[in-house]
């Protein structure tokens, strides 16, 4: 069983709420669910659409033929229905969209006209279409009461009577009008999680003991500050929206060097603005986590839409030479626990980490049976004030054979704490020495990198041992790019993902170099114009890249685009 079920329209008409509603119902009864967005830059208008595949078995990525479309507005009849299976049925209201459709495939239900006949208004016309959607499914409609109580727990009883009025008028017309729909559900086992990407890295940061967020609002970053902002009173984190993000990075950094779990996120326009601070947290080897959500640029791009141009951007971007940290998730669970090991490693070897996310993982939503925390480290690598009031003399620069100095908190000890964003010395002091110069510079970037490196995880491979095709995915490209191997493993086709970008891995734990050069083709598949990914692959590892499948259009992959794409090359 998979289905996949589309609501189209403008901005402001609600599909968002429809389809996180629908979303919530399916995993509480038991479904794995994949959900995805497509919506422009815009407040109200433009075409939108908000899609769900549910299954009994685990998805993650969407598929190309719809079951049902939920379609608000004109456009989504014309845009979509090449879409629909040919048992598929398009649900619509003729007085919404001022037009009636013929056909088999079409049921014109009377949203506006059906929870008005309740008094209510007529934004509850989209109420009326989820209880019509649950209809269709032979669902029940109380799984949608319980959501509605939590919803509209504030409304006065009035407004929740109607629209519970309209779920049922809604569900009863469609169970009595749809002749096509082949498709009931029963629940299929326990209720399950459902996570969007943006709030996995917020539930990282907090996980990690994140204390401060700063940052300014910028799609599609700005979910991770919304969801911790939403928990700040309960974990006890300041969030400040910054006037940009020169001064969010900066704050991140003053409030990490005061001994605080700091993390800022932007996404690429925000992070040119941020570089400066980048290498002022390096000079001064302050601690600091960055979310970065790329979109397509240059410049604003397209501000709404994904891609995954950023990455030689993150690994490069600073002046001078300097370590820093770079995790791509591929779905909640890695945001969660890469988050968590990114604020656990940057005041570890106190130097930056980035996490790298986009729109596509940012706003998609997989289901979970349970996020666990065991195992995720939590450690407080700050000195503390006994151990260094017991120092004969503290510098905050000392040099180390790790290269790590003893981080002490301003305040906390009988000692200043000094540094300086100028060259300087182990006490924190200005310095044009050449000798110290080099010191320095050993001490910050070779002693630390090599130690870092034994810390990142390496890539994880699904498929057979004899591969004679690897495709090769980093970050968000995980879940489409696995389906795709699971469906072309009968052609021994495996699957290396990359979540632990930079330092590059080590091949200590797994020799993926000996897996990539058994096989016959190496393709890598990647969200932007010139391979950036495969580059760094074969400049750090020594591999061959045999093919290159990318998209740079600003949509991910469907399902079935990308095994046809495969098909033609393993």
């Amino acid at each position: 069983m998979d289905y996949s079920i589309k609501i189209g329209g403008e901005a402001g008409q609600g599909i968002q709420t429809i389809g996180d509603v629908l979303a919530r119902i399916f995993v509480r009864s038991g479904y794995h669910v994949f959900t995805n967005q497509d919506y422009e830059s815009r407040i109200r208008g433009g075409h939108n659409f908000y899609q769900i595949r549910l299954s009994d078995v685990p998805v993650r990525a969407p598929k190309r033929g719809l079951d049902i479309l939920i379609a608000l507005d004109r456009s989504s009849v014309t845009l979509h229905q090449p879409e629909m299976r040919e048992e598929g049925t398009i649900i619509y209201d003729s007085a919404l969209l001022k037009h009636t459709f013929d056909g088999p495939q079409f049921l014109d239900i009377p949203f506006l006209r059906l929870a008005m006949e309740t008094g209510a208004a007529r934004i509850v016309a989209n109420t009326v279409a989820t209880g019509a959607v649950l209809g269709m499914l032979g669902f029940s409609l109380l799984p949608l009461f319980d959501i509605m109580d939590v919803i509209l727990g504030r409304k006065d009883d009035q407004t929740r009577q109607q629209n519970r009025l309209s779920a049922i008028a809604g569900h009863d017309y469609a169970v009595s009008n749809c002749k096509r729909c082949a498709f009931p559900l029963k629940p299929a086992g326990p209720p399950r999680m459902l996570i969007p990407g943006s709030e996995a890295i917020g539930f990282g940061a907090l996980a990690g003991g994140c204390q401060l967020y700063s940052a300014y609002p910028m799609t599609p970053s700005t979910g991770i500050m919304t969801y911790v902002g939403g928990k700040a009173k309960d974990y006890g984190v300041v969030v400040e929206q910054a006037e940009d993000e020169i001064a969010a990075i900066n704050m991140a950094l003053g409030a990490s060097y005061a001994g605080v779990r700091s993390m800022t996120g932007t996404s690429g326009g925000g992070f040119a603005l941020m570089v400066e601070g980048l290498s002022l947290a390096a000079m001064t080897e302050t601690p600091v986590v960055i979310a970065l959500a790329q979109r397509p640029g240059p410049a604003t791009g397209l501000p709404t839409r994904t891609e995954q141009a950023d990455l030689f951007f993150a690994l490069y971007a600073g002046h001078g030479e300097f370590p820093r940290i770079v995790f791509a998730p591929g779905d909640p669970r890695q945001a969660i626990e890469l988050t968590v090991k990114a604020f656990d490693l940057t005041q570890k070897y106190q130097v930056p980490a980035i996490i790298m996310t986009d729109q596509y993982l940012a706003d998609s939503q997989w289901t979970f049976d349970g996020v666990s925390l065991e195992g995720l480290s939590l450690h407080d690598h700050r000195a503390s004030a006994e151990d260094i009031d017991r120092l004969d003399e503290y510098m905050r620069h000392t040099f180390t054979d790790t290269g790590m100095s003893p981080f002490a908190i301003p305040g906390k000890t009988r000692y200043v704490v000094v540094t300086d964003s100028d060259e300087h010395t182990e006490a924190g002091h200005i310095v044009e020495d050449a000798q110290i110069r080099r010191k320095m510079v050993e001490k910050r970037l070779f002693r630390k990198i090599e130690s870092i490196r034994r810390e990142i995880g390496p890539p994880a491979y699904f498929g057979p041992e004899n591969a004679s095709t690897i495709l090769v995915s980093w970050g968000s490209t995980y879940g489409i790019v696995r389906e795709a191997a699971e469906i072309l493993a009968y052609r021994r086709v495996g699957m290396l993902h990359f979540s632990e970008i930079y330092p590059f891995p080590g091949r200590e734990t797994f020799d993926y170099t000996d897996l990539l050069d058994r096989a016959d083709r190496r393709i890598c598949i990647e969200n932007n114009a010139t391979s950036q990914f495969a580059r760094l692959l074969e400049a750090e590892a020594g591999c061959t890249i045999t093919d290159r499948i990318t998209r740079y259009d600003g949509r991910p992959w469907l399902v079935e685009e990308l095994v046809e794409e495969l098909r033609g090359r393993t």
